[in-house]
């Protein structure tokens, strides 16, 4: 793309399956020019991924648009030397591998702020790049059961733990490692000088528990799967109709009295069990076979 409010950024990839390349794709995106650097041995593994649309895996073409791509072997002095060249002219790098890879390539970040000072470079991983669990392996499925995700997912009194559909530790990393990117640059503007950026699943996944967390530290309650039901407030959630299933949210006062309004329950305004958001959650048990009652007559439209 040569429109954008990155143009003119040029991003240098290093990366397999999901964080980097999703990371790197927000980023081009906006503009930026990213080169994709792939192992001349079939590169990403995500091309091998089905379904193909004329030869091509339909989720690379997905994760990879708007991207430049190279075959380089990082292994080789000829390699090495061609990915030095490119890093000297670029402003971010983005890498997913595992912890300690890229050094053992002599391409790391001491090295390379070397030959650029401006550069800032972004690792993602499972665990960090330090720590107990770091040469770990990252797949978002065992960062989503670390981080608790997966203790809150799924039907209340489900018998398994359920992961959450898409692979959000992969998601929400990337996310946070393209906002950090961002914000170097940013940085950079001032002082002249790059930074290294450190991410991870697992983090990535601990910092959404934003409501569980609260109720845990003013309460000491474990939080649990609630099913499509709202930590805090309710009614909020998946009801029945006569013909499936659909979702509603009466958070607020206007929302509540709105809803009670249109579903012919007036009296439930009044009663005391409901009269405030935090009762109406507490009491939940009680307030959805009230309203299920109504709902369960009528079609889903």
């Amino acid at each position: 793309m040569s429109e954008g409010a990155l143009a003119g950024i040029r991003v240098i990839e290093v990366g397999n399956f999901m964080a980097a390349p999703f990371c790197t794709m927000q980023l081009a995106d906006l503009g930026a020019d990213v080169i994709k650097i792939e192992n001349p041995d079939g590169g990403d593994q995500v091309r091998t991924t089905a379904p193909f649309l004329d030869g091509e895996s339909s989720s690379f073409i997905r994760l990879n648009r708007n991207k430049r791509s190279l075959a380089l072997d990082l292994k080789s002095p000829a390699g090495k030397e061609v990915f030095r060249k490119l890093v000297r002219r670029a402003d971010l790098l983005v890498e997913n591998l595992r912890p300690g890879t890229m050094g053992d390539l002599e391409l790391d970040w001491p090295r390379l702020s070397q030959l650029n000072p401006r550069l800032v470079y972004v690792a993602a991983s499972g665990w960090g790049q330090e720590g107990p669990y770091a040469q770990r392996p990252g797949l978002d499925i065992i960062a989503q059961g670390m981080s608790g995700l997966m203790s809150i997912t799924g039907e209340e009194g489900g018998r398994a733990p359920v992961k959450v559909g898409v692979p959000l530790t992969d998601l929400t990393c990337a996310l946070y490692g393209a906002v950090a990117a961002l914000s170097a640059l940013r940085v950079r503007e001032r002082t002249g000088r790059g930074q290294f950026i450190d991410v991870c699943l697992f983090e990535a996944g601990v910092s959404l528990a934003v409501w569980e967390a609260g109720r845990y530290f003013a309460t000491g309650e474990i939080p649990r799967a609630l099913g499509s039901a709202h930590q805090t407030s309710a009614p909020y959630q998946a009801l029945k109709a006569s013909d499936g299933f659909f979702t509603i949210g009466a958070t607020s006062v206007p929302n509540w009295r709105a809803l009670c309004k249109v579903l012919g329950l007036e009296q439930l305004e009044n009663d005391a069990r409901f009269a405030k958001n935090h009762l109406r959650h507490q009491n939940r048990r009680e307030l959805i076979p009230l309203i299920e009652a109504v709902t369960v007559a009528k079609p889903v439209a």
